[in-house]
């Protein structure tokens, strides 16, 4: 019994060391690839369009790369190549993915009624939608989650930084100042963990993805919030009409799976 107690210990730490190794290669930075004949200035490109990691190059699909102004076809295939070779074959064990999701962590909505029926709050690693009509809480959840983002919570969360991003001129400082009040913390304090951005169009809000991976990138496991209020008004402003649908509809995919992307990669919420 006890050998077969050791040899289930060993199974579990090597599938755990794999993970850790996944992890790793996964999460690289983007600059080891100069080890494989990636040349600074096309890193430097890749970094300004947000893409800050291996894992980054890897959801990245070619035709995207090729879009990046001075990345030729040659130099994509040649970059694929090389992430290719530093990075692992993608798959991961039952296991390993049990202990990856514990990394997840759950943010209050400061209503203890509302976490329960969230099953504890809002979860990372994931985007959570809010929907409603005219005056029902959106925007105050988001203000809420600003503050109770900061706090402590359960399973070990120690609290992070908050990304705002506007798109309806709805972020008011003096109603966090009210929130900030209630759990007793420091509103300037508060205030300085939250960083606001106005978006003014649709293709402003994409820019602002590529701010926010490389933000996040630049300072990791420092945020762990980001709201976008509201991720669909501006898309109703620049496509109007049926004959704009189709086009209108996929831009906001493709800015779901942008958003879905950096969620995966370091355990983040979006709203």
């Amino acid at each position: 019994m006890s050998i077969l107690a050791e040899r289930e210990d060993q199974a579990v730490e090597e599938n755990l060391q794999n993970d850790d190794d996944y992890e790793e290669s996964f999460f690289q930075d983007i600059d080891s690839l100069q080890n494989h004949g990636i040349n600074v200035a096309d890193i430097k490109k890749l970094k300004s369009s947000g893409i800050c990691t291996i894992r980054g190059v890897q959801m990245t699909t070619r035709k995207k790369l090729c879009n990046i102004k001075g990345i030729s076809e040659a130099k994509v295939d040649k970059i694929k190549e090389a992430v290719a070779k530093i990075s692992s074959d993608g798959f991961l064990t039952g296991l390993q993915v049990s202990e990856k999701r514990k990394q997840v962590f759950k943010i209050s909505t400061g209503s203890t009624e509302f976490d329960n029926l969230l099953a504890g709050g809002i979860e990372s690693m994931a985007i959570t939608e809010v929907f409603g009509e005219f005056r029902t809480g959106k925007t105050q959840l988001s203000h809420t989650l600003c503050v109770t983002t900061q706090m402590p919570g359960n399973r070990g969360y120690c609290g992070g930084k908050v990304i705002f991003i506007d798109t309806e001129n709805t972020f008011r400082p003096d109603r966090l100042r009210d929130i900030a009040s209630r759990y007793n913390l420091d509103h300037d304090a508060m205030l300085d963990n939250v960083l606001y951005a106005r978006a003014y169009t649709s293709e402003h809000q994409f820019e602002l993805m590529d701010y926010v991976a490389a933000k996040f990138h630049e300072e990791p496991g420092v945020f762990k919030l980001l709201i976008i209020d509201s991720v669909m008004a501006l898309f109703r402003v620049d496509f109007c009409g049926r004959g704009e649908l189709a086009e209108r509809q996929q831009k906001l995919a493709q800015m779901l799976s942008r958003l879905q992307k950096i969620s995966e990669g370091r355990c983040r919420n979006f709203i």
